[in-house]
């Protein structure tokens, strides 16, 4: 079987690329499949003022494998599109997975999609990270349904993204399975004729295989190195709004009044702060980049402005918090999950979460807040905490159940066994063999 997972690849920074090649990386290991991995070379619009490449890392993810990568599709150029198309269609292959993961790629996948419907010896996969957007646009129901319409399969994470769908899509019929089934058919108007419902495969977010503990990482060394206390919470990941980076800091203020013990370690890159804002280029962009957001997005919604990080001042706890605020290479991830006790997830809103599967490969715990996809994944008191959205005394009060009540690292491990890459991409093609 020939398999083709479109999304960026590997050269590229964030969860979306880390997702796509370890996808690749377990259908290749099954041995009975031929990987191409199809991948943007540039996937937003040019003005949009972030460095995506990333340009840290120096190991090579797709060491060890046959896993066969083409750079092709270029946002900012439609005849790339037609290109990306004649070369999946030239690859002949029997699937073609698009990660769907922001409305404003609609427009090209929408465009690729729709030609290889004239192909309909190729099922067109779309994996969803997300349905409805989580930043607010006039434009984004109409990109994703365009984008995403003509699927002949889905994949969800959660169920909460499977009812965002039947939303999307009130007159269409979904066949919702766990176990890959593909051909549903159902009698309609007395027998008459049949109407074939469209397959959702519910699975989840498969617990991250390319950052895995080091037995050699000498962990009361690195702490250490940089003053960490007794119990260390880990804040994860590009610091966007909805993340809740702001409900952290103040959750774990409240908890430093009360404990001398405790640590915050905050580890990701500010997303619209990585490019020199003393360039031309850079100002260019933010200038065109913000017009764009004033024309297409509420102004609440514009979070360039959003500077978390602040706050430790404000709050005077800057010397319990160790932060690293720029891109951790690959090679440097496991450092800050095996020097922590439990991640701390106090998002806004949420859609499964990458930062929760690389923990779940560290048998660490989480405190999450009871939003999206959390409840679904975390039991209260058995693989984590969840506290109240919203409400910082709440956050503070289950950061202080991690530490009075600790987690098993057994019930991390237990919870998460059968949430494997492998068995991920089992479902994707045993329909197919």
């Amino acid at each position: 079987m020939k398999i083709i997972c479109y999304g960026p690849g590997p050269k590229f920074k964030g969860g979306i690329s880390n997702y796509n090649t370890s996808l690749a990386k377990a259908l290749d290991r099954r041995g009975d499949c031929e990987v191409h991995i199809v991948s943007w070379t540039q996937q937003y619009p040019a003005i949009i003022p972030r460095e995506f490449v990333d340009k840290t890392s120096k190991v090579d993810l797709l060491e060890g494998t046959d896993i066969k990568v083409h750079y092709l599709t270029n946002y900012n150029n439609p005849l790339s599109w037609q290109e990306t198309y004649r070369k999946i269609v030239e690859l002949q292959p029997d699937k073609v997975i698009f990660q769907w993961a922001i409305a404003i790629q609609g427009l090209p996948l929408g465009y690729i999609a729709r030609k290889l419907k004239k192909h309909p010896e190729i099922e067109v996969i779309f994996d969803l990270h997300f349905v409805i957007q989580k930043e607010s646009s006039s434009l984004d129901k109409r990109f994703t349904a365009y984008g995403i319409t003509p699927a002949d399969t889905f994949i969800a994470h959660a169920y909460k993204t499977v009812d965002e769908l039947k939303e999307l899509f009130p007159g269409r019929e979904f066949a919702v399975n766990e176990t890959g089934e593909r051909s549903v058919a159902k009698q309609k108007g007395g027998g008459a004729q049949v109407e074939t419902a469209t397959p959702v495969i519910k699975l989840y977010h498969p617990i991250y295989d390319l950052f895995a503990p080091r037995n050699d990482f000498d962990v009361r060394a690195f702490k250490e190195q940089h003053h960490l206390r007794e119990h260390v919470f880990l804040f994860f990941g590009f610091i966007r709004k909805y993340k809740g980076l702001h409900h952290v800091i103040r959750a774990f203020a409240e908890l430093a009044e009360k404990r001398d013990d405790v640590s915050l370690i905050i580890c990701g890159e500010s997303f619209w702060d990585t490019l020199k804002s003393d360039k031309l280029s850079t100002k260019l962009k933010n200038a065109t980049f913000g017009l764009a957001k004033k024309v297409f997005l509420k102004q609440a919604d514009d979070e360039r402005e959003y500077r978390p990080l602040e706050l430790l001042d404000e709050l005077n706890i800057r010397d319990r918090v160790m932060v690293k605020n720029e891109f951790v290479a690959n090679e440097e991830v496991h450092k800050y999950f095996q020097a922590s006790d439990a991640v701390v997830l106090f998002y806004e809103y949420a859609t499964p979460s990458g930062v929760e599967s690389i923990s779940y490969n560290f048998q660490l715990p989480a405190v999450a807040t009871k939003v999206g996809h959390f409840p679904e994944t975390i039991q209260d008191g058995y693989n984590g905490y969840l506290a109240n959205p919203d409400d910082i005394e709440d956050m503070a009060r289950q950061m202080k159940r991690m530490i009075d009540q600790p987690i098993p690292r057994k019930n991390v491990h237990e919870t998460t066994k059968e949430m494997s890459w492998d068995n991920y991409a089992a479902a994707i093609v045993q329909r197919g063999l």
